[in-house]
């Protein structure tokens, strides 16, 4: 099993920036992809970003240029570095991790609350 807790959300002002935090334990040799997900209200959860155990980055054309995913091996830990943020990422954001060889997303955190307002 892994665990997954985020960290570092709350309120922010358009064009501020925030730092999410996502620290796992448990059975952590078996992670491979790590996401970030979220969602907003009314809407359905969307994949933000994804790094590989290889560091491997993949972003929704939305936040390129804006986020910043990376990991930390040494602390098991996945940050999600949010620059010139805008309303429109106000959400609820979970990390989430995915074994070797699996396409689903086994293991999720309970989400922390991103607004940005205007």
């Amino acid at each position: 099993q892994v665990q997954l807790v985020e960290s570092g959300g709350g309120l922010v002002q358009a064009g501020g920036s925030l730092r999410l935090s996502c620290a796992a334990s448990g059975s952590i040799f078996s992670i491979d992809t790590m996401a970030w997900y979220r969602q907003a209200p009314g809407k359905q959860r969307e994949l933000v970003a994804t790094i590989t155990s290889g560091g491997t980055t993949n972003y929704v054309d939305s936040v390129k240029g804006r986020f910043t995913i990376s990991r930390d091996n040494a602390k098991n830990t996945v940050y999600l570095q949010m620059n010139s943020l805008k309303p429109e990422d106000t959400a609820v954001y979970s990390c989430a991790a995915r074994g070797y060889g699996s396409i689903w997303y086994r293991y999720w955190g309970q989400g922390t609350q991103v607004t940005v307002s205007s």
